[in-house]
């Protein structure tokens, strides 16, 4: 379908087009809204990068992760969504209609807006990990896992991610060795406890991640202990960066309230935001459960919510 020019004020924009932005324009469309999807620089969210999809209902023997994008999107598609590329660079939401701003210049306005731009995971940021990316290093262990069957591999991390991503890993791995920076972890005590009664984890204390070796995939890591200043090397095949997310707000700095993370604020058991015909929905606003389903329940919930406005505005 060929990308739609929005027109002069629209009902409702979405941005981002992960299952809470694709199940909202599902929503808002149902209801007659003609709503706009912005796709942004990753159509389709975190779930076209995971392949096997086994925890999400209705799918019994599991579906690859942009499949399962691709149906949503078709069913968005079906009820008259449209879809726009490009990346929304600035947003006025002083004023209704909201007015947003596009990298080439366009700009559309539009009575409710609905944000899932959902949240990216955090990097370490040295010099091989990019370049390494998908040859060994990887930032999901569900998604990667199955890879790396009977290897030494290594978690770096210490909240509840980082041993559910070592613990998950013990499954396929020789052994696992996480690497935290400090000497007690940030963890749920459930999830440490589980951790440390697994023969199959180890973990190396006061250490960070200086650099990972390899020239065509991952051979080994550069350590050094940050109490004694001194390096080492050790030996691996994979490395899983598990240091948390960072939800993509920086749009909504100063305009839009936020946890001290970054998180969208929305009030409690809905999805509205600080702003009266501002919505939040998917992982841009959940910090605790960052699921696909969760992410198009809220997705569900904003589009009502955004429909019962503009209702009740007489501008539906």
């Amino acid at each position: 379908m060929p990308d739609s020019q929005p027109s002069s004020v629209e009902n409702i924009i979405i941005i981002g087009t992960g299952p809470a932005g694709l199940t909202a324009a599902v929503y808002a469309a149902r209801a007659n809204l003609s709503p706009v999807c912005v796709e942004g620089t990753q159509p389709g969210g975190q779930l076209t990068i995971t392949s096997d999809v086994e925890n999400y209902p209705g799918f019994p023997e599991g579906v690859m992760g942009p499949e399962l994008m691709e149906r949503f999107r078709k069913q968005a598609e079906r009820f008259g969504t449209r879809f726009v590329s490009g990346d929304v660079q600035a947003v006025d939401l002083n004023q209704r209609p909201f007015t947003l701003t596009f990298a080439d210049g366009r700009q559309s306005k539009t009575r409710a807006l609905i944000i899932s731009t959902g949240a990216s995971a955090k990097w370490i940021g040295i010099p091989n990990e990019r370049r390494l990316m998908g040859r060994g290093v990887s930032g999901c262990a569900t998604c990667d896992g199955f890879f790396f069957k009977n290897q030494d591999i290594a978690v770096v991390g210490g909240g509840d991610t980082a041993m559910e991503e070592a613990t998950f890993l013990t499954r396929f791995a020789k052994s696992v060795t996480v690497i935290h920076r400090r000497d007690t972890l940030r963890a749920s005590k459930a999830m440490q406890d589980k951790a440390f009664k697994n023969p199959k984890i180890k973990f190396i204390w006061d250490t960070e991640v200086s650099d990972i070796l390899g020239e065509n995939d991952v051979q080994g890591l550069k350590l050094k202990n940050l109490k004694t200043g001194e390096s080492s090397e050790m030996k691996v095949t994979g490395l899983f960066v598990a240091i948390g997310h960072q939800p993509n707000t920086g749009l909504f700095q100063g305009q839009l309230q936020m946890n001290e993370t970054g998180y969208l604020w929305v009030e409690p058991g809905t999805s509205k935001t600080s702003r009266a015909g501002v919505f939040a929905a998917g992982d841009v606003a959940d910090h605790v459960y960052r699921q696909a389903i969760t992410a198009a329940g809220t997705g569900c919930m904003a589009a009502i919510e955004a429909e019962r406005l503009l209702e009740s505005e007489g501008s539906h």
